[in-house]
């Protein structure tokens, strides 16, 4: 670990803020899955797009029309409407199937396996700590059944700013009343994640499920393999 330059103590830990996707839950099934259940449907309600594109293609495509508006980079449910729109309209597809389109694929995509460790260890950590959830994502936590655990949850896509910036991370302190060095932001991405939340004032805990390797000049204030790993270490903390 990189030494601080401070030699002050720091605060107590107040408040713990989650990152999702990859950190709660594996994503990459969850997509795989979401985007194969929408295929499916376009083959039945816009078969002229599912015979022009492949998931691989669709996927692509929004690859490509993120980087045309920095709004795509934020807003990820914005970025599959319009792709969607953008390519129902080529094929002479009635543009009124694309929400219920989304919808199906919302639903899909907020239809996770936790890992297993999530649900014991939150219910002991919300007995001492306040809990919230800072997010890149469009998943809802009240379909996953998680929303009841955390004092705040903060969509990139409805807060208007994403991950790593220090605005979102600093909105979830100030919902809860917490101050950024008395928070923990837990999350799997170095950058957005773990560098995002320390630039912003909050320690941070690279949450390293899956053996991956931490990028130079990266330097968590812990390093977890799930979330019990990350109650021990914040117990060790107080």
């Amino acid at each position: 670990m990189k030494p601080s330059a401070s030699t002050l103590p720091p605060p107590p830990i107040e408040a713990v803020l989650f990152d999702l996707d990859d950190t709660l839950w594996a994503i990459e099934p969850v997509l795989v899955r979401a985007e194969g259940l929408l295929y499916d449907w376009l083959r039945e309600h816009a078969p002229a797009v599912a015979a022009a594109h492949t998931v691989t293609s669709l996927r692509e495509r929004r690859m490509a029309l993120m980087q045309t508006d920095p709004v795509y980079r934020i807003d990820l449910w914005k970025l599959r409407h319009t792709a969607l729109t953008e390519v129902f309209g080529e094929h002479d597809v009635d543009l009124a199937l694309v929400d219920p389109a989304m919808a199906l694929f919302s639903e899909a995509r907020s239809t996770v396996a936790l890992f297993d460790d999530v649900e014991p260890a939150l219910q002991r950590l919300k007995g001492r700590l306040t809990l919230g959830s800072v997010s890149n994502g469009f998943a809802d936590l009240e379909r996953i059944g998680l929303a009841g655990h955390f004092g705040v949850s903060i969509a990139a896509h409805r807060f208007g700013r994403a991950k790593p910036d220090p605005a979102i991370f600093h909105a979830a302190c100030e919902a809860l009343q917490v101050a950024p060095g008395a928070t923990v932001y837990v999350g799997d991405d170095p950058l957005l994640d773990v560098q995002g939340a320390q630039q912003a004032g909050l320690r941070a805990v690279w949450m390293n499920r899956f053996a991956r390797t931490l990028p130079d000049g990266i330097y968590p204030d812990a390093i977890c393999r799930d979330l019990h790993e990350l109650h021990d270490w914040l117990a060790a903390q107080a």
